[in-house]
């Protein structure tokens, strides 16, 4: 009776095994397809692109051209992208490059309107402007940086609230929100100290 009894728990433990292994493979084959299907998912649905790269041309011949870490396209409007770690050159036909960096921007395709946002820094031959935004449309003609704005060139440290700048006449104003508040303007020696 022993040796049927050890059969019969062979036979039990074999089946038991066996059922466990089906249900654990079937499990297994379940969660993968489940994974599949998310990862599927994601991407077809992404809105992240690496490495944004645009180039526009307007009809005068001035290129703007735009690149930035990673894009996110905004959901409700595909012609927005939100960027991150912006780097812009503007090259107009009647003036040297423009080069425009920020740490956010936020792109339109169609019109190639830019904000660019958070330590925003404008390059232009001498000429450094920083601030906290700056609006760029080159359909306007214009360059308004705001925020903290500090102008600098070799001669002078200017600090102002607004920097409007006409990026075809490069006429330029310069004003503080408060009418009561002035334009801060430092010379620098002839070392470039303040």
């Amino acid at each position: 009776m022993k040796k049927k009894t050890v059969v019969i728990f062979f036979i039990i433990f074999f089946l038991i095994i066996t059922a466990l292994n089906f249900f654990l493979k079937k499990t297994k084959k379940e969660n993968d397809n489940i994974v599949t299907d998310v990862k599927e998912e994601i991407s077809t649905n992404s809105n992240i692109i690496e490495d944004v790269n645009y180039l526009s041309k307007d009809a005068r011949g001035n290129e703007y051209i735009i690149n930035a870490l990673q894009g996110e396209i905004d959901y409700e409007n595909e012609n927005i992208i939100y960027l991150t770690d912006v780097k812009a050159i503007v090259k107009l036909t009647n003036s040297n490059e423009v080069i425009i960096k920020s740490d956010y921007g936020k792109y339109n395709t169609l019109n190639f309107d830019t904000i660019f946002s958070r330590n925003v820094r404008v390059d232009y031959l001498e000429n450094t402007i920083t601030g906290e935004y700056l609006d760029f449309s080159i359909n306007r003609n214009s360059m308004i940086i705001s925020r903290n704005v500090i102008y600098t060139n070799l001669e002078n440290i200017l600090k102002a609230d607004v920097v409007e700048i006409n990026i075809e006449t490069k006429d330029t104003k310069i004003f503080m929100y408060d009418s009561k508040d002035k334009v801060n303007i430092k010379s620098k020696d002839s070392n470039g100290n303040n």
